[in-house]
């Protein structure tokens, strides 16, 4: 079985500016549906682990570049981290510069429990545009999706459909690619033409509104594992379904 020790949360969103309140509502969100977890605690340059008693203030003024430093919960037997970094505009879809929120917690039965309120609520927090939850293992293999003729040549494992690189792709609110979770926004659904009651029936069954409109979609009941046929099944049918995802879509 592919190794899947941890979860990896990511969002992308319009670029923070200055101050941005957006950061609170990303580490609070997590938070609130993650009972007994407090991200307080920063990780110094040695690696030490420093307390924040004024967390949120540290933050705001930490909030800055188009980035937010990174927070965990100051266990390293059970480390649950989040950060955001800038995505500049010639790497970015339309040409917009991003909000890249990648959050990594452990991958147990608590977790996976949780984990599409984290995902909607860290997305709705930053008011991202898409964004996914996956286990790490098939997370690395779905990144090697993306190709380009000069840049990254070669074809995707496990007979995937090659992916374009984000710049490529014409607009911020079109998924790069597909997660277990997937997040988006109302503009990425429709972007992509989700939901089609009479298409997206099984989908639908496994997918949730949330508090801003947006859609959590969950395409298999246990967390992808690529090892596994029916999962690998699941993923490339939804490829299939939505040829916008990646920019694969005759222009």
């Amino acid at each position: 079985m592919t190794t899947q020790s941890t979860l990896d949360v990511i969002v992308y969103a319009p670029a923070l500016a200055g101050k941005d309140a957006r950061t609170l509502a990303v580490v609070h969100g997590m938070e609130r549906v993650l009972p007994g977890v407090r991200l307080e605690w920063r990780v110094a340059d040695d690696g030490r682990l420093i307390a924040l008693p004024q967390r949120d203030a540290w933050l705001i003024e930490g909030t800055k570049d188009g980035r937010f430093p990174l927070v965990c919960n100051g266990d390293e037997r059970y480390p649950v981290t989040i950060f955001g970094s800038r995505i500049p505009a010639r790497q970015s879809p339309g040409g917009q510069p991003l909000l890249d929120v990648h959050a990594e917690l452990p991958l147990d039965e608590a977790v996976i429990a949780a984990a599409a309120d984290v995902l909607g609520d860290v997305a709705d927090g930053a008011h991202a545009f898409w964004g996914h939850a996956t286990p790490s293992g098939a997370g690395v293999e779905i990144a090697r999706q993306t190709r380009d003729p000069a840049r990254k040549p070669g074809g995707p494992p496990r007979g995937l459909p090659a992916l374009k690189l984000p710049e490529k792709i014409r607009a911020p609110e079109i998924p790069h690619r597909l997660g277990w979770l997937n997040y988006w926004s109302a503009p990425a659904a429709q972007a992509i033409g989700f939901p089609d009651p009479t298409r997206d029936a099984e989908l639908l069954s496994r997918a949730r509104r949330t508090a801003t409109g947006g859609w959590v979609v969950q395409l298999t009941d246990a967390p992808l594992d690529l090892d596994n046929p029916a999962h690998l099944d699941a993923l490339l049918r939804a490829y299939e379904r939505f040829p916008e995802i990646g920019g694969r879509a005759a222009p």
